[in-house]
C-alpha cells in the first residue's frame, strides 16, 4: 500500500473574498491540482481536503486522492464573519478520523501538510486560541498561513505557525503565484517525507512575502 500524504487547505470564503478574489483562488487551485498530477510521486500519494470558512464551516472536499478528485464549487456569502476558530475545530475532528497512524504492522500516513488562506482575521478569537494547541498536537509536517491582502491579520496566523506569508493583493496573478508555490511545497514535502522532522518549504516567489 502506498503511504498517503494528506494535504489540508483551509480557505477563507467570507464576504470580502466575493468576486475576483475567490475566482482567482479557484483558478489557482485548479492549476495546483493539475501541476501535482504531473508529478508521479504526488499522483501516487497526495490526498487533498478543502475546508471553507465564513460564517459557516464546510468540508467541501473530504480527503480524496489526486487521481479521482473533482474540485467542488466554492461559493461566498454576501457578507459575514470569518470563523477560522471553528474551521480549526472541524479540521481537528477530521484529522482525528482521517489520518492513518503507524502501527508495528503497518506504516501510517506521511506527516500531513496544512495551508490556511485568509484575507481577514478570526471573528472567533477565543475558539481560535483554544484550538491552536490541539492543531499543533496533530504533528503536521508543515503549517503555512497565508495573509492575503491589506486587511489580513498576520499576527493571528503567527500564533499558529512560524511559516506565514503575506500577499499584497488578492488578484489572480498573486493567487496563482501562491498556489504554484503551494504545489512546489507539496511536491518537496512528498519527496522529503520520512527524512526530516518537518517539511522544508521552497523559497516563495516575488509576490509572496515571508513574514519574519
Amino acid at each position: 500500500m502506498v503511504r498517503r500524504l494528506p494535504v489540508y487547505l483551509l480557505l477563507d470564503t467570507s464576504g470580502s473574498m466575493r468576486g475576483e478574489p475567490i475566482e482567482s483562488v479557484k483558478v489557482g487551485i485548479e492549476a495546483m491540482v493539475s501541476s501535482l498530477r504531473k508529478d508521479p510521486f504526488a499522483l501516487e500519494s497526495v490526498h487533498l481536503s478543502i475546508i471553507t470558512f465564513d460564517k459557516e464551516i464546510k468540508e467541501i472536499l473530504p480527503l480524496t486522492e489526486l487521481e479521482n478528485l473533482t474540485l467542488p464549487e466554492i461559493t461566498t456569502p454576501e457578507s459575514g464573519p470569518t470563523h477560522l476558530g471553528m474551521a480549526l475545530e472541524l479540521l481537528y475532528e477530521k484529522c482525528n478520523k482521517d489520518l492513518i497512524r503507524g502501527t508495528p504492522d503497518q506504516k501510517g500516513d506521511w506527516k500531513p501538510l496544512l495551508f490556511i488562506m485568509t484575507d481577514g482575521k478570526p471573528g472567533d478569537m477565543m475558539k481560535y486560541n483554544e484550538f491552536i494547541p490541539k492543531i499543533k498536537s496533530l504533528g503536521f509536517g508543515s503549517i503555512v498561513g497565508c495573509a492575503a491582502g491589506p486587511k489580513a491579520s498576520q499576527e493571528a496566523l503567527k500564533l499558529l505557525t512560524d511559516n506565514v506569508v503575506h500577499l499584497d493583493t488578492t488578484d489572480s496573478n498573486t493567487f496563482s503565484q501562491f498556489f504554484k508555490w503551494v504545489s512546489a511545497s507539496v511536491s518537496i514535502g512528498n519527496k522529503s517525507q520520512g527524512l526530516a522532522e518537518s517539511t522544508e518549504l521552497p523559497p516563495p516567489p516575488a509576490d509572496v512575502h515571508l513574514v519574519i
